[in-house]
């Protein structure tokens, strides 16, 4: 294997399309651009541009000895199935979003991955790389904020108008997309809330299906979680607000964290652990908070920060990241065995809503999402069931 790694990039569409020109404007420095495939054949004009082999068929693309990896940007079902004959085949796989639709099919992939130590696999979830999800991550992890009490995060600025979802057959189906606002737009925030927070034990939900768009799947979900310690959380996410909001709140025992729009973050750091400063204010301090006087700086101090990110930074730096640890320099920044994480939490979501009750994520049924979802994609009658 040279010092660049040879992608593969399977299907381009949109996102392969621009995965293809970080490439080569040089934004991925050990990677070059193996061969492309795609099942349109008008696709084959832009691999000649490139000077790279194109395939119609993947497989082809995979056994072809052009690439030492590949990444997947197909619809998301195909996502494990792709991974899996990559990496039965000797070629690391790189995965977009969402690893898979349903827990079973994730789990399948993330097997073979394991059986294959020599080969890496990994997920693009290039939010990991963002330097305000990094210093919020190591922030949490010291410590040094204490333990967590709870966590919301309102992500509802998706929103797609009704063409958006007219624009493909499969999009927004059961069958052929596999979910919508959790598996399509929001997969980025659920990987973080628990990269960040900790995977929690259960949840209880809310989703909407076809609440204001004309489809089968979620525009609206409202669910709420609990952790192992007692921590609990919220997690809000629409396609139907226009104005739309991205706010990230983390409350601690001795202190907070909330983010705007991804970008300006306010810590709130406690003198002392809250419970403590409870426990210590006397009774002319009670008398003043019921008055209003009371002056809460003594007990804290406020730090804000602001972020910015030029596009194409984090998704390039995901594939330097990925062709650095196939070249054994580095490890990966985004594991694909964690990928399951967001899709268990989805699935959960939809599974809790369909039943009424919360449901485990500790000890979640696999088989019965499974069967929930045939149920729907057998209503549709536009798609095979799936297994």
């Amino acid at each position: 294997m040279s010092q660049k790694i040879r992608l593969g990039i399977i299907g381009m569409g949109a996102e392969g399309a621009a995965y293809a020109g970080f490439i080569s404007q040089g934004l991925v420095p050990n990677m070059v651009i193996g061969a492309i495939s795609d099942v349109n054949p008008a696709i084959e004009d832009r691999a000649q541009e490139l000077g790279v082999p194109f395939f119609s068929d993947y497989k082809e693309l995979i056994t072809s000895g052009s690439v030492d990896a590949v990444v997947t940007t197909v619809p998301h079902y195909l996502h494990p199935e792709i991974g899996i004959y990559a990496l039965e085949h000797g070629v690391h796989a790189l995965v977009e979003k969402p690893v898979g639709v349903y827990t079973k099919q994730a789990q399948r992939l993330i097997d073979v991955a394991k059986s294959k130590p020599e080969l890496k696999f990994g997920v693009f979830f290039n939010q990991r790389t963002n330097p305000l999800y990094k210093d919020l991550k190591a922030l949490v992890a010291s410590g040094e904020l204490g333990a967590l009490r709870h966590t919301s995060w309102i992500i509802t600025n998706w929103w797609r108008p009704q063409g958006y979802y007219d624009s493909s057959a499969w999009r927004a189906t059961w069958g052929g997309e596999g979910g919508g606002v959790l598996v399509n737009q929001a997969p980025h925030q659920l990987d973080l809330w628990q990269w960040i927070c900790g995977v929690p034990k259960s949840v209880f939900a809310k989703a909407q299906f076809g609440f204001r768009r004309d489809i089968a799947v979620e525009d609206e979900v409202n669910a709420l979680v609990s952790f192992a310690d007692g921590a609990t959380g919220s997690f809000m996410t629409s396609t139907h607000d226009l104005m739309g909001t991205d706010r990230l709140e983390i409350l601690f025992d001795s202190g907070k964290v909330v983010v705007e729009n991804s970008k300006d973050v306010t810590i709130w750091r406690l003198t002392q652990p809250e419970q403590e400063i409870s426990k210590n204010m006397g009774p002319e301090d009670v008398a003043k908070l019921f008055r209003g006087q009371l002056d809460t700086s003594s007990f804290l101090s406020k730090e804000t920060k602001s972020y910015s990110s030029v596009w194409g930074e984090q998704h390039s730096e995901v594939m330097r990241n990925f062709a650095a640890a196939c070249l054994g320099e580095e490890e990966l920044l985004a594991p694909g065995a964690e990928g399951i994480h967001g899709v268990r939490l989805a699935n959960a979501i939809h599974l809790s809503t369909w039943i009424g009750e919360e449901v485990s994520i500790e000890n979640f049924d696999d088989q019965e999402y499974l069967d929930f979802l045939n149920i729907r994609i057998r209503e549709e009658g536009k798609y095979s069931e799936r297994d």
